[in-house]
C-alpha cells in the first residue's frame, strides 16, 4: 500500500529496466567515440575523460554528505554526465576547465534542481554553454596535427572548402567525441539495439535540419554541403546522445517530434545567420526549456475528452 503513495518526479513511468543499467549502456556506447577522441587527440583527451567523470562524481558525493542526503552514485549518471562533458571539450583547453564544467553540471545544473530526473536542462550541455560563455578563447582553441586550425564549419561559413570523407571519418579538429561520425553512429547503433532511445527526436533533428539547409542557405540540394553540415559541429553526437536525454525531453510521441523540428530549426538558425558555425548546444538548451510548453500542447486527449478541453 505505502508504494501507491510514493512520491516522486516525473516521469511517472513504470519499468524494469534500472537507472543504472540504462546509464552503463550510455556509457558502452559512448565508448567509439571516446576511444577514438583518445586515439585521434592523444593522451591529454583521456586525461580531460578521467578529471571531467572525477569531478561530476566527486561533486555529485560532497553535494549529498554536506545536505546529509542518500548517496546516489551508484545509478552512474555523474558518469554519464562527466563522459559527455568531455566529449564536448577540445583536447587543448586546461585541466581546470572539465573540473568547472563538472561543478556547475553537477551542483548548479543537476542537484540544485533535485538531482536526475528533475534537472531543466543536459547537464553536460549547460555547462559546456556556461564554458563557452566564460571562457570563449579556450573553448575555440582546436589544434590538430600540431596546429591550431578552425573546424570544418568554420571553415565552410567563411566560404572555405572541406573534405567529406575527413569529417566522416574524423580527420579534422574539434571536440574530443564530435569529430567521427562513424564512431558516433555505432554508439548510436547500440542505444537503437538495447532500446534505449528511438528515432523520433533523432530523425525529425536531422530532417528538419536538411529542409531548413535546403530552403535558407542557399546552396539548394546540395549533397557535399549537406553531409559536410551533418558531420560537423557536434550535430550527430547531440541528436543521438543529448537531445535524447529522458529527464529533458518531451515524453509524448508528438512532443518528441515537435522537439526534434526545433533541434533542427534552431540548429539552422544558429548556422546559417548566426555568428557562430556551431549551434547545436544551444539549439537543445533552448528546446530543454520548452519541453513543458511542448508537452502541454502536444499531451493525448484523455479517454473521454474532447480536444481543447481539460480533463
Amino acid at each position: 500500500m505505502s508504494d501507491l503513495l510514493k512520491v516522486s518526479s516525473n516521469p511517472h513511468v513504470r519499468s524494469r529496466v534500472s537507472t543504472t543499467s540504462i546509464m552503463l549502456t550510455v556509457i558502452l556506447a559512448l565508448m567509439p567515440s571516446a576511444c577514438f577522441g583518445i586515439w585521434h587527440f592523444g593522451y591529454r583527451a583521456a586525461v580531460i575523460i578521467l578529471i571531467s567523470i572525477a569531478t561530476c562524481v566527486a561533486s555529485e558525493c560532497l553535494f549529498e554528505l554536506i545536505l546529509r542526503k542518500p548517496f546516489t552514485i551508484r545509478d552512474c549518471s555523474a558518469v554519464v554526465t562527466g563522459l559527455l562533458l568531455a566529449m564536448n571539450l577540445p583536447s587543448t583547453v586546461p585541466y581546470w576547465i572539465p573540473v568547472i564544467g563538472g561543478v556547475f553540471a553537477i551542483v548548479i545544473v543537476k542537484m540544485l534542481f533535485g538531482g536526475i530526473g528533475q534537472n531543466f536542462m543536459n547537464p553536460a550541455l549547460g555547462a559546456r554553454c556556461f564554458l563557452l560563455l566564460s571562457f570563449a578563447s579556450l573553448m575555440t582553441d582546436f589544434n590538430y596535427d600540431g596546429m591550431t586550425s578552425a573546424t570544418p564549419l568554420a571553415v565552410i561559413k567563411s566560404g572555405g572548402e572541406v573534405e567529406v570523407w575527413d569529417m566522416i571519418l574524423g580527420n579534422t579538429a574539434g571536440t574530443i567525441g564530435e569529430t567521427s561520425v562513424i564512431a558516433i553512429l555505432i554508439g548510436a547503433c547500440i542505444l537503437l539495439l538495447a532500446g534505449i532511445i528511438d528515432l523520433r527526436i533523432p530523425f525529425s533533428y536531422l530532417i528538419s535540419f536538411v529542409l531548413f539547409l535546403c530552403i535558407f542557405s542557399g546552396e539548394g540540394v546540395n549533397e557535399t554541403y549537406i553531409v559536410a553540415q551533418l558531420s560537423g559541429g557536434g550535430l550527430m553526437l547531440g541528436a543521438f546522445f543529448m537531445a535524447t536525454d529522458y529527464a529533458t525531453r518531451p515524453i509524448t510521441k508528438k512532443g518528441q517530434i515537435v522537439f526534434g523540428v526545433f533541434l533542427g530549426i534552431m540548429t539552422g538558425l544558429f548556422r546559417l545567420f548566426g555568428a557562430s558555425a556551431e549551434g547545436v548546444s544551444y539549439a537543445i538548451i533552448i528546446g530543454n526549456l520548452l519541453v513543458p510548453l511542448i508537452e502541454k500542447v502536444t499531451r493525448p486527449v484523455p479517454f473521454g475528452g474532447k480536444a481543447g478541453k481539460k480533463a
